[in-house]
């Protein structure tokens, strides 16, 4: 197995645009540079996932979001300071700002403000929001340990970053920010 680093150098990996693997609130996730072209291509390889589908962008605070809530108005931005840091991703009206491969086929962008403290230590060490998605292939569960992540994906990551999963049961909730509609409970 890959030996695990740090977040010093997990993020000159990400700088660099590799992909990298991390524990994440409830299961092993990827993450890259959400402005990558390389590394969000190499990403949907590595997880042969759909491109349409999308991914979701986490961040250490909201304030590293204001790139992409820049024009939501001032009434939605409520639920989102209410839920956030924790396990509520929302979707918001992409302004443009969004990648089309984090984006995927939809008019919105899957948005989280972690509560975990390694995925905010690395966001706040990157400078922003990083790519978070569950690290698996597509269709299969996700990655529960650094060892499973390592078997699946092999030297296709450019690093593992070591630490722990966090506390919850489930991956995030997923809900519309227009709508109110929950996508994933």
């Amino acid at each position: 197995m890959k030996s695990a680093v740090d977040v010093k150098e997990a993020v000159r990996a990400l700088k660099e645009g590799g992909v990298i693997a991390c524990p994440t609130e409830a299961v092993w996730g990827l993450s890259c540079d959400p402005d990558n072209d390389e590394a969000l291509a190499h990403l949907m390889r590595m997880k042969e996932r759909d491109p349409a589908k999308g991914v979701i962008l986490v961040a250490a605070s909201i304030q590293q979001f204001q790139p992409w809530l820049s024009q939501l108005p001032l009434a939605l931005h409520a639920p989102l300071a209410a839920s956030w840091p924790g396990p509520n991703t929302w979707l918001v009206p992409d302004n443009g700002r969004s990648h089309g491969l984090v984006r995927g086929a939809h008019q919105s962008v899957a948005l989280r403000v972690t509560d975990h403290p390694l995925i905010k230590s690395l966001c706040e060490a990157f400078g922003g929001p990083l790519v978070s998605t569950s690290a698996n292939r597509a269709g299969n569960p996700p990655a529960m340990s650094a060892d499973e992540v390592a078997s699946i994906f092999g030297d296709e990551i450019a690093a593992i970053v070591e630490g722990e999963l966090g506390g919850n049961a489930k991956p995030s909730t997923i809900k519309d920010l227009v709508t109110g509609k929950v996508m994933r409970a």
